[in-house]
């Protein structure tokens, strides 16, 4: 178009003022007459094409419909092109449109029959579905349709039942659609098979006759030969694509009830494997790819019916060769079909004998996806007679894993421990070497998991203080191994004091030593543990009431280490030693449940992998001990708002409700710490619904504003005037967050029928305010899944015989679910090339509203929740940023780019996301903070 960009507009401007001048449009008075046929359809299709160059049109759509009308094909195309690309379903001309694809759909002129249904499919709106949807079935299976028109009319329909399955009446059509599998022309038949494929998976039954002509029509292309079907052969390969698509029909229904038609389908799939070891006919790409294609989906088919054993075990070694293909995609693929075969009790023998290679691919593939799948295979093939190969294995290869596959790793690891362990020691050892190999990527609920079976299994408990104290005497030592080893030592250190090295004070010095390195949940963590100590060995008592003692301990400026401190050491002073061996007794044996590692790794690999990780025909004799809440190291706690008392921010627990009330995205958990209760609910006085959204009135007009300032912070005064302030405290840690809200009245008055209230469930605060006094209450939020819009909080009380209300937005936004991702640049740009479809990307150019300070702006990415990410951007004034967004539905990649311009002082806002509000949300946050 042009050497730049203005040239281009400058182009365009001239070319759209001359077609105004020569074409009278509706705008002018003229009317359109001075136009023929062929000048309406190059100015239309000029006109197109300045749409697709990213310019908008406002003229010229009645030109298009008036196309529609012509009986030139060439123009009619252009006609309908337009329509397709510029029209949409809520345009005044759509009656006109309806109009004219009824009458070419009625013309019996086929290619104007397709031009009309092409049109249907690609506006494929629900009015085009309530237009059309009866007609289109007739057109497919009338006799007098020409083959291409069926073609067309069977995807046309695909499309609209994807998009309006309820408009799509195929009750009276069924027979005669399953019908088309017999048609003569391979074409037809190819569209009707996808069509029959959507249909069946809503209505099985209604469709199960197609399962006798699928194979029967599978059986014919699988034994001919490639010059039978010649029109239809790919690169020697018999109507591939065809063949594919009937095996994946195959698979929406169990193996066939006729015994013929499954002979035959048994026999097409023999052919198909004894064909895969015949040498290729041509040496090109093409040709392996159509093969393989079959190949892979005649075994997708095998594994889906998991009912014929020789078929199975001679698939699995068909795999077994790909295994050391030189294709990449190949090994790719065989790994991930093994994965499936290793679950069928058929073919598990026959994948463990490919271990070895398996393993082989984990330690030297170059492509992390390809080493991924085989550490997938490992966990599948994975028994009690392989289990302490495998897991050593992997726990070698965990230390060179990619960072990105860490986490999954550890939990696969922490699984197979478990499950297999015979001797209860050997897993012990296995858990502390992944917390001394990956320590960063163990997460909670491996080492909770890990506390719970030690304390339920009392022939492990020596074993694991003895191990845990050796441990920690390693000069670097990580804080996940501090947590288990304060844990185990406060409840089992006495199985280990008799040995001079390992005495009480050596035990006590040994834990002391790390407890400044660590962070404040660590270290509440071993507070409890040393007044465990104190009633375990009553020699240490004034060596740790001096630690407790200290001043850094009473006068911390963490409220929850002071509250510990003082408690503690008001706990040993006074209490006898018979209450103190009351309260601090051990742990009870956690109650069975099932494994929480094996919930989070189903959550990370989605629902998909479900069938893999419960698998049945393993051996589950081993899982006496299956799960526990999450341990605590003391019962004389209290919750604060800095506190992670080994599970406060633990998932939420069972009775927690699954819906948000009032249609929120954010629910109360109704939890303050793990506990050992049959039902975690709310108590009878808790139990009560906030008003509904019709009860609390619209937001004050600066709601807005006072949200945006705690998009990138987590604490501060939320609103103030001259009779209340309310400020906000929160923390928030993947899906999950905890906010407090302190209510202030700024008064000598009391405050009357106090009552703060959001469209959630949650707890009731005090209904009088003092004078001068706070009340604080304590939200437990979880996000379900993405959200736009933040919570409602109604604040109402009576001041001095007066009525107060007012509504805020609380300050809980879509990026306080941010976990930051480091990644490398290469990492970063091949992510950002796959996030590259234009609704999963937002951009914002906007001048800056503060300061141009690279400090503060990187204090703020940071606050906003993304981790930033250096050396990345080819110009280093620029910030790269990365992330995910925790929900419990899913998670949200987010990868963020952010130029400043300081000449100009603007900015140019670049996020993107796998989903496509979230990106446009995130992007209007982030830029009003600059």
């Amino acid at each position: 178009m042009g050497k730049s960009k203005e040239a281009e507009i400058k182009r365009i401007n001239k070319e759209l003022a001359n077609i105004r001048s020569k074409a009278p449009f509706p705008s002018s008075a003229s009317g359109d007459k001075a136009l023929d046929g062929y000048s309406k359809k190059k100015y239309v299709c000029k006109l197109l094409f300045i749409f697709l160059l990213g310019h908008d049109i406002d003229f010229g759509h009645m030109e298009a419909v008036n196309l529609l009308s012509s009986n030139k094909y060439t123009e009619k195309q252009i006609g309908y092109l337009f329509i397709s690309v510029l029209v949409n379903s809520n345009s005044e001309l759509i009656r006109l449109i309806n109009n004219a694809i009824k009458n070419d759909l009625a013309s019996r002129n086929p290619t104007f029959m397709c031009l009309a249904l092409h049109c249907i499919a690609n506006v494929g709106s629900r009015e085009m579905g309530e237009a059309f949807a009866a007609d289109i079935p007739r057109i497919l299976v009338a006799g007098d349709s020409m083959d291409s028109v069926k073609q067309s009319a069977a995807l046309c329909l695909l499309r609209l039942y994807k998009a309006s399955p309820d408009l799509v009446p195929m009750g009276e059509w069924t027979a005669r659609v399953v019908h088309l599998l017999n048609d003569q022309h391979m074409g037809v038949v190819t569209a009707a098979v996808s069509l029959i494929t959507c249909l069946c998976k809503k209505n099985p039954d209604d469709f199960k006759t197609c399962i006798s002509l699928a194979v029967s029509r599978l059986s014919r292309i699988v034994s001919s030969a490639s010059t039978d079907l010649q029109d239809y052969t790919y690169y020697f390969v018999p109507a591939p694509w065809l063949s594919v698509k009937l095996l994946r029909l195959l698979q929406c229904y169990p193996p066939p009830e006729d015994a013929a038609v499954k002979g035959r389908l048994v026999e097409c799939l023999e052919t198909v494997l004894n064909k895969a070891q015949e040498p290729p006919k041509s040496k090109k790409v093409q040709h392996s790819n159509a093969k393989n294609a079959i190949l892979f989906e005649t075994i997708s088919l095998i594994i889906h019916y998991d009912s014929e054993p020789n078929l199975l075990v001679r698939a699995c070694n068909q795999l077994g060769q790909f295994l050391q293909h030189r294709e990449t995609n190949l090994r790719y693929l065989a790994l991930e079909s093994m994965c499936t075969l290793a679950s069928s009790e058929f073919s598990h023998e026959a994948v463990k004998t490919h271990i070895d290679t398996v393993i082989n691919a984990l330690k030297t593939e170059r492509d992390v996806s390809v080493r991924q799948r085989a550490a997938d295979l490992l966990y599948a093939m994975c028994d009690r007679s392989n289990a302490k190969q495998i897991v050593s294995e992997m726990l070698r290869y965990l230390e060179t894993a990619d960072y990105a596959i860490r986490e999954e790793i550890v939990l696969k690891v922490a699984i197979l421990a478990e499950k297999y362990a015979v001797d209860y020691s050997w897993y012990v050892d296995t858990i502390l070497n992944l917390i001394r190999i990956a320590g960063d990527y163990v997460s909670e609920e491996v080492w909770y998991r890990v506390l719970q079976i030690v304390t339920n299994r009392d022939d492990v408990q020596g074993y694991a203080a003895k191990t845990v104290f050796e441990a920690l005497q390693a000069p670097a030592c990580h804080e996940n191994m501090v947590k288990v080893g304060g844990y185990i030592l406060g409840e089992f250190g006495n199985l280990i004091a008799g040995d001079p090295r390992s005495s009480p004070p050596v035990q006590f010095s040994l834990l002391h030593s790390k407890f400044h390195l660590c962070s404040v949940a660590t270290r509440a963590l071993l507070l409890s543990t040393y007044i465990k100590f104190i009633n375990l060995f009553p020699e240490t008592k004034a060596t740790i009431q001096g630690v407790l003692r200290a001043g850094s301990q009473l006068r911390n400026a963490d409220v929850e280490l002071q509250q510990r401190a003082v408690e503690y050491l008001t706990l040993s002073s006074v209490a006898s030693t018979d209450v103190l061996a009351t309260v601090l007794e051990e742990m009870p044996p956690f109650p069975e449940r099932e494994s929480s590692i094996l919930a989070k790794l189903k959550r990370k690999k989605g629902p998909g992998a479900a069938s893999a990780l419960d698998d049945s025909r393993r051996d589950t004799s081993n899982n006496d001990i299956n799960g526990g809440v999450e341990p605590t190291p003391s019962t004389v706690s209290t919750p604060s708002p800095s506190a992670d008392l080994l599970g406060l921010r633990a998932a939420p627990p069972p009775a927690a409700p699954s819906v948000p009330v009032g249609g929120n995205l954010l629910v109360d958990v109704f939890s303050d710490g793990p506990t050992a209760q049959p039902s975690l609910g709310p108590t009878p006085e808790e139990a009560f619904l906030s008003p509904g959204p019709e009860d609390i009135g619209p937001p004050i007009p600066e709601a807005d504003e006072l949200l945006n300032k705690f998009v990138c912070k987590n604490s501060g005064v939320l609103f103030e005037n001259q009779l209340l302030q309310i400020g906000v405290k929160s923390e928030f840690r993947q899906n999950l967050g905890r906010m407090y809200l302190f209510y202030g009245n700024k008064t000598s008055v009391q405050f009357q029928s106090f009552s703060p209230t959001l469209v959630v469930q949650t707890k009731r605060v005090a209904a009088q305010v003092d004078g001068g006094a706070q009340v604080q209450q304590v939200l437990n939020i979880e996000c379900l899944r993405d959200f736009l819009t933040p919570p409602l909080l109604s604040v109402r009380f009576r001041y001095g015989g007066t009525a107060q209300s007012l509504t805020l937005k609380l300050p809980v936004t879509i990026n306080k679910f941010f976990q930051p991702t480091e990644m490398a640049a290469q990492d970063f740009f091949q992510r950002w090339k796959q996030l590259s479809l234009p609704l999963q990307e937002a951009q914002k150019i906007f001048k800056a509203n503060h300061p141009m300070d690279a400090e503060v702006t990187k204090a703020k990415l940071l606050g906003f929740g993304s981790a930033l990410l250096d050396n990345v951007d080819p110009n280093p004034e620029n910030f790269v940023g990365a992330g995910i967004i925790q929900t419990k539905a899913l998670q949200v990649g987010c990868l963020l780019r952010l130029e400043p311009n300081a000449q100009a002082q603007m900015y140019r806002l670049t996020l993107r996301t796998s989903k496509e509000p979230v990106s446009r949300h995130l992007c209007e946050l982030l830029a009003q903070q600059f």
